[in-house]
């Protein structure tokens, strides 16, 4: 089983709906390992963005000042979920960054619609509600800063007794 990382961000949360997505993650087989509501600080984000993802690297100061300021709105949700390929599969079921490019039946698709052009003019970040982990190796890192080992938990769920292998 794999394990991936999902940040509900400030504007899911201040949105109320949160617990909608959580229920198409659940429902689609996926387990929840941890759970915790916080307001992470700046350098918290710098290494999450940064450290780990490279975003000011890749795409620029603006657009990582954006989005940092976007992040420090309110509190965010961070979950950890578990599951066969998690990572790919999530990010199927996220769809593309631009929620404006992801297609209904995605949770970008369905909960938000602004486009790079909009953020742009509005000087902010793109407001795409969530946050899932690019690959294996990110989400492994992205893990490890999120949550420590003690918050993280291990069972058995009826989905998993009915599709793993019998333990002999």
């Amino acid at each position: 089983m794999e394990r991936t990382l999902i940040i509900f961000k400030p504007d899911a949360v201040m949105r109320g709906i949160v617990g909608e997505i959580i229920t198409r993650f659940e429902r689609a087989g996926l387990k929840i390992v941890g759970t915790k509501m916080l307001q992470p600080d700046y350098d918290h984000y710098y290494e999450h963005y940064e450290g780990i993802g490279t975003l000011k690297t890749r795409k620029g100061e603006e657009i990582f000042e954006y989005q940092m300021a976007s992040m420090l709105e309110g509190p965010v949700l961070a979950m950890v979920l578990e599951g066969v390929q998690a990572v790919d599969f999530i990010r199927k079921m996220v769809g593309p960054t631009e929620p404006n490019s992801a297609q209904p039946g995605t949770i970008r698709g369905d909960y938000a619609h602004v486009t790079y052009g909009q953020a742009n003019t509005a000087d902010r970040s793109i407001s795409n509600i969530v946050h899932a982990s690019a690959d294996p190796s990110e989400a492994k890192a992205e893990i490890i800063h999120w949550f420590a080992e003690s918050e993280l938990h291990s069972y058995e769920t009826v989905h998993e007794k009915f599709t793993q292998p019998k333990k002999k």
